[in-house]
């Protein structure tokens, strides 16, 4: 298992604490679990991309228009974000907001937008939850972008949209688990 290197500032100190508390069992048995399932959030996992336009994220889908999808990244998806479609990086922007609970759905809420113009404009915007307080952007404006690239990263619990343009529609249902570039998201009509 690969290990995402945003990781790394959180695995590395829980894996020395871990060991400097050996002779305390009961508080080394509560950090090593912390410490595999810090190891478990941050892994990097290979992924298949499917045809047309593929899901930026792993999760559920608890919101759903005709141009719009919202997935909610829970503890145990996988958070690593990709690139919905091929195109170029229009536009990045970080957006300060309201911090709250990532099953919430909310307005002003802290995020990064990224938006790719490819066959139209993708706007895929990456939502913090109350635990996941930091944002990782992996891309920049002007970047070329292959659909399945990794984009960024919304650590513990978080909440990633993605709009469509005109000529697409969804083929995914409210309450369907979703894979990031594994299953198809969208497709052209």
């Amino acid at each position: 298992m690969v290990v995402a290197r945003e990781g790394l500032r959180v695995i590395i100190p829980e894996i020395l604490i871990t060991i400097l508390i050996y002779p305390y069992k009961i508080l080394f048995i509560l950090l090593l679990l912390l410490t595999i399932f810090t190891i478990f959030f941050f892994r990097d996992l290979k992924r298949e991309i499917g045809d047309g336009i593929i899901s930026p994220a792993d999760g559920k889908i608890d919101f759903l228009s005709n141009n719009r999808v919202e997935i909610f990244m829970g503890l145990f998806d996988c958070h690593i974000n990709i690139s919905p479609c091929d195109g170029i990086v229009r536009r990045v922007e970080r957006i300060e907001g309201d911090i709250i609970p990532a099953f919430k759905r909310g307005k002003n809420v802290k995020k990064n937008v990224i938006e790719i113009e490819g066959d139209g404009i993708f706007k895929i915007e990456q939502i913090a939850g109350i635990f996941a307080r930091r944002i990782t952007c992996k891309v920049r404006k002007g970047d070329l972008v292959k659909k399945g690239d990794k984009i960024g990263m919304i650590v513990f619990g978080s909440r990633v949209t993605l709009e469509i343009p005109k000529g697409y529609r969804f083929i995914r249902k409210v309450g369907e688990k979703v894979k990031a570039g594994e299953t198809l998201a969208i497709r052209e009509c």
